[in-house]
């Protein structure tokens, strides 16, 4: 076999805490037949110096927990009273207890003592294939105080298969038998705990919920088989945050703030879980009084009944605390224990001579900063702070910090221990170490029965003990926090059992705390699941527009039946849509009508004014009374068809306002067309233009063809694609009746034929721009056509942008402004001089004014410079009419305009002249 040495690491030479031998590891111990180890973490974090490189040393530890150490004096007085009793016959126990520090690595340490050889003078732990007949050093083990470092040690002592009797790990892993197969505990599983908590939650209406824990396996595992519970439960679990397991963990003050953080932000959760460790929770809670976070929260069985927590100043600014304790027995033997402790020897009890270097340092503080100062002073520390202080006994602290739980518990241990010894010992000598090894010890420790408060309790196959547990509620009496006994768990038949109505009361005043997922959904609301991964848990949603719900916790919204009903957001019915249009007595459409009604006013009044001075110059100009008739008609036309866009839109309408406009327009322009050919035709002085413009005007066909042009466009139109009345649903709570042009590339080709035909009379009449001011209607033409192409250059943006009732309205304007635009420079004018120049009005007038036009057109003839002839000393006239000295013989001579050119005739001056006013007096 392979031998193992167990060295004590040197720290230092004069510090009387540190390790220099085997012996000095050793927290308590005391001589018997049969030696019981004890893990127990009486200091919460191992010191870490900062040096580099890192060395295989085992630290001293700081932050003393009295509650840990009740325990182990807990452990102490129920051997030491077991060794009083007959109840081993002679056999005495003897213990060993070491302090684990919270941490695995120095547990571990501490295993390897209990496992080395009985009686080796060197620690030797030896390798074997068969521990059979093997002896160390311990018989049994009673911890540790975390879950984690009992998964650690349980499997190292498995090895020898050592008991392991836990009174505080509660870790639902530890009752794996295959994995932990020498791990007992006189404590319920987390199992059974985290199905109370769930139990707790679901009767008081709970179930949106936050958990915090500790990273570590204990931690770990709680929060898992707390997810499982709350999963089957409909409980909802709204976050999670982890803590570090150690305090010297540089992250652990940063990873609190974010924990408070998230809770401050959830404002629903309103409950909180917590597996955690002592220290961590008074951390925390810390922090959270700072924050005046307020909450109901739940305590795992670590911290439940910690009074150290209990006592910290503005504790009730938390809220409600209520948590599960291990179930309590009585403890008045080992309270008594406590009165007597100051008599007892501190020589072979590092523990206690601890404790009363800490009582001499912090003795004068108040209760809670005295807790503070024992859990702040490290083992250096205290050697300098405690060496002039003068000893102080005080036993009511102690008896102030006992949590009956875990003093039970550990208590329960000893005594199962005991009971298997005693089963080992009926037919041996057990005062010989080597009477039994540890694996039929715990054989016998399957089948151990003890009566615990005459009841008899026992291990199950899994190595838990079934008690139950006691729910404890924090309440403030007299001013002081105290933890009081709401009600018991019965693990067993997973309820609640109240001893009198008053805890029954307080059971039923948590239920006034809100802390739910979700809200009930009233009508016009609807369930909507969240990203949650739990299906329980869902939120209210408002029905969207056109659904609803009219019932309570629906979970989808009702489609409005059809698409003349809507309903609004959060609707708990449907409503029938209003129907929008532009009606005759909007505000709008009234003041259209009124200008459409004032137009056809002025066309009529026109009308009067020309039928009146029909034989007047100004009239005749105009084109005659016929084609002014034609004109003012197509006007009239123009401003009747914008009632068709007024009013509940029918077939009818839809199919006549467009056309129309249209044919009305088409002829309006056409016989402007006319009357700028004209113009354009008597001031031509260009013989080929002349002979094109005199084929081409030709009045009647002219404006025949031009307008039959767009009735077969509009004839197409409404026979193909014709327009009709559309729902537009688009809006959510209307209905735009509207008419659908039918096809947007015949209105366009309509547009845009009206169009082509008021460019080309735009044309004409800027050529003709240049008559008799008081008689010139080519200007005016020209600048109506300027104002029809801005107004629906405009309207094609505006109209593919607007949308709803007033669309038509757009149109509706376009068509006045350019209809009023035309008629005004076509009529205006004329209306003008014949109302207000009546002496311009006259045939004489009309002459002198013809006999001046005619001068200056003649004088402003220029005749090009020609080329002479060789041969010829005659002058070429150019047909651009323009006067030219004679090279030759010196003479003016000129070409007729608009006549055809006689090679080697020319006419002179006055005949030019002549020529003009027979022209201008044609029109």
């Amino acid at each position: 076999f392979v031998i193992f040495l167990i060295p004590c690491f040197v720290i230092g030479t004069d510090i009387a805490f540190s390790c220099q031998n085997a012996d000095d590891f050793v927290g308590a111990s005391s001589p018997g037949d049969i030696i019981i180890g004890g893990l127990f973490a009486v200091h919460s974090e191992m010191l870490h110096p900062e040096e580099d490189p890192i060395k295989p040393v085992i630290q001293n530890c700081a932050g003393f927990e009295i509650q840990v150490f009740l325990q182990t004096l807990a452990m102490i007085h129920a051997i030491e009273t077991i060794n009083n009793s007959t109840l081993l016959s002679g056999v005495t126990l003897g213990y060993e207890i070491y302090d684990t520090c919270a941490e695995v690595t120095k547990a571990m340490a501490s295993a390897l003592k209990f496992l080395s050889k009985f009686n080796s003078s060197e620690d030797v732990v030896e390798f074997k294939c068969n521990y059979s007949d093997y002896i160390p050093r311990v018989k049994a083990v009673t911890g540790a105080s975390y879950s984690e470092v009992s998964m650690a040690v349980s499997r190292l002592l498995a090895l020898q298969l050592i008991p392991q009797v836990s009174p505080a790990s509660s870790a639902e892993i530890l009752s794996d038998k295959i994995r932990f197969p020498s791990f007992f505990r006189t404590i319920p599983s987390d199992f059974h705990q985290t199905r109370a908590m769930t139990r707790l939650i679901c009767e008081t209406g709970w179930n949106w919920i936050g958990v915090i824990a500790t990273d570590d396996d204990n931690g770990r595992f709680a929060l898992e088989s707390f997810g499982v519970q709350a999963m089957a439960n409909n409980v909802c679990i709204a976050f999670k945050e982890m803590l570090p397991a150690y305090l010297s963990d540089s992250t652990f003050h940063t990873k609190v703030d974010r924990a408070i953080e998230k809770i401050v932000k959830e404002t629903r959760v309103n409950v909180i879980v917590v597996f955690m460790r002592q220290f961590h929770v008074l951390k925390l809670f810390k922090k959270a009084i700072e924050r005046n976070v307020k909450k109901v929260w739940i305590a795992s069985d670590n911290w439940s009944a910690a009074v150290k927590i209990s006592t910290i100043p503005n504790i009730r600014q938390l809220g409600t605390i209520v948590g599960f304790g291990f179930k309590s027995g009585d403890i008045s033997s080992f309270q008594e224990f406590l009165r007597n402790l100051h008599e007892k020897p501190t020589e072979n009890n590092k523990f206690l001579h601890e404790y009363i270097m800490l009582l001499s340092v912090c003795a004068h503080l108040e209760y809670h900063d005295f807790q503070t100062c024992i859990a702040n002073q490290s083992q250096d520390d205290l050697l300098e702070n405690a060496g002039s202080k003068p000893q102080i006994w005080r036993d009511d602290f102690l008896n102030a910090n006992i949590e009956p739980g875990f003093i039970h518990s550990t208590i329960l241990a000893v005594y199962a221990i005991a009971h298997a010894i005693k089963g080992q010992c009926k037919d041996r000598d057990c005062k010989d170490p080597s009477a039994f090894t540890p694996w039929e010890l715990l054989e016998e420790l399957k089948k151990v029965i003890v009566i615990d408060d005459d009841k008899e309790v026992k291990f199950d196959s899994n190595g838990d003990m079934s008690t139950s547990y006691d729910v404890l509620l924090w309440k403030e009496i007299d001013g002081h926090m105290e933890i009081t006994t709401m009600a018991e768990y019965d693990a067993e038949k997973g309820g609640f059992i109240f001893e009198d109505e008053e805890k029954k009361k307080d059971f039923l005043a948590l239920k006034k705390v809100q802390s739910t997922c979700s809200q009930h959904c009233r009508p016009g609301q609807v369930k909507k699941v969240t990203e949650s991964p739990h299906t329980c848990c869902y939120e209210c949603a408002y029905c969207p527009e056109n659904h609803y719900s009219n019932q309570t916790d629906m979970d989808y919204c009702y489609r409005c039946n059809n698409k003349t009903f809507w309903a609004p957001i959060n609707s708990t019915t449907c409503y029938r849509k209003t129907v929008h249009f532009l009606a005759w007595t909007d505000w709008f459409a009234i003041f259209l009508l009124l200008l459409s009604a004032f137009g056809v006013v002025l066309v009529l009044s026109i009308c009067v004014i020309f039928t009146k001075n029909l034989d007047t110059p100004v009239v005749k100009a105009s084109g005659g009374l016929t084609v002014c008739y034609i004109i003012l008609f197509s006007h009239f036309l123009i401003f009747l068809s914008t009632v068709f866009f007024i009013d509940v839109p029918t077939e009818f309408k839809c199919k006549t306002r467009q056309a129309l406009f249209g044919i009305s327009f088409t002829l309006c322009i056409s016989c402007i067309l006319i009357k700028s050919l004209k113009i354009l035709l008597a001031f031509s002085f260009d013989p080929k233009l002349q002979n094109f413009l005199k084929c081409m005007y030709k009045p009647i066909p002219t404006v025949v063809t031009c307008t039959g042009i767009q009735v077969i466009i509009c004839t197409f139109w409404l026979i193909f694609r014709t327009p009709f009345v559309n729902q537009n649903f688009s809006i959510p709570r209307a209905i735009i009746l509207e008419c659908n042009e039918g096809s947007v590339v015949a209105f366009g080709i309509m547009l845009s034929y009206i169009a082509a035909l008021a460019f080309i009379c735009f044309i004409f009449a800027f050529k003709g721009r240049k008559l008799p001011e008081n008689y010139n209607e080519a200007k005016f033409i020209t600048f109506g056509m300027l104002i029809y192409f801005i107004a629906w250059i405009v309207f094609i943006p505006v109209y593919a942008t607007t949308f709803g009732k007033y669309l038509p309205a757009v149109e509706i304007i376009v068509v006045l402004i350019s209809n009023y635009g035309i008629l005004c420079c076509t009529f205006l004018p004329k209306c003008y001089i014949i109302i207000y120049k009546q002496e311009t009005n006259t045939k004489s007038a009309f002459l002198k004014m013809v006999y001046t036009y005619s001068s200056k057109s003649a004088g402003s003839v220029a005749v090009s410079q020609a080329s002479l002839d060789s041969k010829s000393s005659s002058l070429t006239v150019t047909d651009s009419c323009k006067t030219e000295n004679d090279s030759v013989n010196g003479n003016r001579h000129f070409q007729v305009p608009g006549q055809p050119l006689i090679k080697g005739k020319v006419l002179p001056k006055n005949a030019a002249r002549t020529m003009i006013r027979k022209r201008v007096s044609s029109i």
